[in-house]
């Protein structure tokens, strides 16, 4: 009945983010990156071991957080236990995805190129990539946005519901403190190359199965943005190893096939250019092309939610199952005058 309760607080808080989006104000994740930041200034040494120190610490913490909510919740018993779970991962869902926030930036990117607007759309890049928008025209900044939206549709959807289908709480709030640091000190900087190593390695362990899950729906859901199955399938095999990033290739690869578009090239960040492979074919995107990214991700992120709800579900089922030496059974079972609630401990990974 517990993990029940978790399928039903993931699907609340897919609603929550679809409705609301992230809040404003005192958002969690942010406060999170701000208490990252103070301790990297105090923990920075040009050196592997101080980050992975620094990198265990504060996932290590966050998903310590999140196992001791759950087990507070476990101590409640029968449907409580069940309603504690929900909402506290209903809570946690809504606090760690991204995915309105994320089409909304790409929205107010393509408005601001659609009105030739080339200042506002500059000001908008660095709310989706580490790109440096000085350097790009209008083609460009379509291009950083196309390419942004597809890998962060995997980072900010896709990827917490996987790890929140298989490991509750904790494995939403240890993927989200994976991501943000990935984000803050996983690049290859003078400053981070050593420091963000571990930052990174994990978020490249994190993202294995979630990225390919992305890209699987990609292929999927295809025809849907005027795509083939068949052409996002191959770029995907085709193409996906040649990109730096274990994960975003196959995630920008079949994006690209379903899109048919042409991604990659010089790609201009803070801390130097990268030459990044072709990825699919057709030719490199333009301001309309964001329109039709910003579907892929909805579309994506919609079947993402479903696949993760129906996971959790199925989960729950099985374990009810194990530990009632049975089928488990809604109602009466074994004596009519008693009950039986199916209770399950769940497994906490980060």
């Amino acid at each position: 009945m517990g993990t029940r309760g978790r399928a039903a607080g993931l699907a609340v808080g897919i609603v929550a983010d679809a409705l609301l989006g992230d809040p404003r104000r005192g958002h969690p994740v942010a406060g999170f990156g701000a208490v990252a930041a103070r301790l990297e200034h105090r923990m920075h040494r040009d050196a592997v071991a101080p980050g992975v120190a620094y990198t265990a610490l504060l996932v290590g913490g966050t998903v310590a957080a999140g196992a001791l909510a759950e087990a507070a919740a476990r101590r409640a018993g029968g449907r409580r236990e069940t309603v504690l779970r929900a909402g506290l991962t209903a809570v946690a869902t809504w606090t760690v995805l991204g995915g309105t926030s994320l089409v909304a930036e790409g929205a107010a990117l393509a408005a601001a190129l659609d009105a030739g607007d080339l200042a506002t759309a500059r000001a908008r890049i660095p709310h989706l990539c580490a790109r440096d928008p000085e350097l790009l025209d209008a083609d460009g900044m379509a291009r950083a946005g196309t390419e942004s939206l597809a890998e962060n549709t995997s980072d900010a959807v896709v990827g917490p519901l996987v790890w929140g289908a298989v490991a509750g709480v904790p494995g939403l709030l240890g993927y989200r403190a994976v991501n943000t640091l990935d984000a803050m000190v996983g690049y290859r900087s003078a400053r981070h190359a050593r420091f963000g190593w571990a930052s990174a390695r994990l978020d490249d362990l994190a993202n294995l199965a979630p990225a390919r899950v992305t890209a699987v729906v990609t292929v999927a859901v295809a025809p849907l943005v005027g795509g083939s199955p068949v052409t996002a399938l191959r770029a995907w095999r085709r193409d996906a190893a040649g990109h730096p990033s274990p994960n975003a290739g196959p995630v920008e690869a079949s994006a690209a096939g379903a899109l048919g578009l042409r991604l990659g090239g010089p790609t201009v960040y803070a801390h130097g250019t990268e030459d990044r492979p072709s990825l699919g074919d057709g030719n490199p995107p333009r301001v309309a092309d964001l329109h039709r990214v910003a579907r892929l991700s909805r579309l994506v992120a919609g079947a993402a939610g479903l696949l993760a709800v129906t996971a959790a579900a199925v989960l729950g089922r099985r374990s009810g199952e194990r530990r009632s030496g049975g089928p488990a059974v809604r109602g009466r079972r074994c004596t009519p005058t008693r009950s039986v609630r199916v209770h399950r401990r769940n497994s906490l990974t980060g």
